[in-house]
């Protein structure tokens, strides 16, 4: 079976030790392994993953272009990544780096509210939200225990403001707050990433989960560096799914976001 890892992050050799030890303090998580193109290569292709969205996000306005830059170099060297652009609210001209990122070929933008100090729903990322609607997909890091930047509630609101814009909510809608996501997004238009979520959950859960959303929403995903691909596909295969869902969440609809022909 094909799978796409749609949550994926890779750094500069010379710094990805030392940004995958600050990610994995963020979150208090303890399994990380060190964020290289090589590394995130050499574990997907033993956990059968055949390509991967790549997900930057830059925390300092001066750091978005180039960490374009270094994505797109990455995307450009391994056929295997789709990689997305970020962007941050504070930054100068943000419309014109979303023209960049698309005539670039990159594949969408990453939105990370609480590594990157902004809410979802602030109104100077308005202008941003339209420019896109109808582009490139924006995929939202969603949930957090210790703030609400991220909050699904937020989300919701920006759906609504923004009709055509092809979203993805990361981690259920709502990382650690699962059960709270459910109410405020079940039957929203986006599509929902699986990662950084089966660790916290049963398989019979996260499947209760995926059939509330609807497994014609839901993306594999494994948030390396911070998970290891291996574990993480083994978690997904262990889901009592039909044959039919995990197709779907491994790989159709991962093609369907990216609009990948066939």
């Amino acid at each position: 079976m094909k799978i796409i890892d749609f949550h994926a992050h890779i750094y500069p050799e010379k710094i990805a030790k030392k940004a995958t030890e600050f990610i994995c303090d963020f979150y208090d998580l303890k399994e990380g392994m060190e964020g290289t193109s090589s590394l995130l290569l050499e574990q997907g292709k033993k956990a059968g993953i055949s390509n991967y969205v790549i997900l930057p996000v830059a925390t300092k306005p001066d750091n978005v272009r180039s960490i374009n830059n270094f994505v797109l170099s990455e995307q450009k060297a391994h056929s295997e990544f789709f990689c997305f652009g970020t962007v941050h609210a504070r930054q100068e001209n943000i419309i014109q780096e979303v023209e960049y990122i698309i005539s670039s070929g990159l594949h969408g933008i990453k939105i990370h509210p609480d590594q990157q100090d902004f809410a979802i729903d602030e109104p100077q990322l308005y202008p941003f939200y339209d420019y896109l609607q109808g582009k490139i997909p924006v995929l939202f890091h969603c949930g957090d225990p210790r703030s609400n930047l991220s909050h699904p509630s937020r989300l919701k609101k920006i759906l609504k403001e923004f009709p055509r814009l092809n979203v993805v909510a990361a981690h259920f809608g709502g990382w650690s707050i699962f059960e709270e996501a459910i109410p405020i997004l079940k039957g929203e238009r986006c599509t929902f990433d699986i990662s950084s979520s089966l660790a916290f959950l049963s398989p019979q859960k996260a499947v209760e989960y995926i059939r509330t959303y609807g497994s014609e929403k839901m993306l594999f995903g494994t948030d390396f560096p911070m998970w290891n691909p291996v574990k993480e596909v083994e978690r997904f295969m262990e889901l009592p799914l039909t044959d039919a869902e995990r197709e779907q969440i491994a790989w159709q609809n991962a093609e369907r976001v990216l609009d990948i022909k066939n």
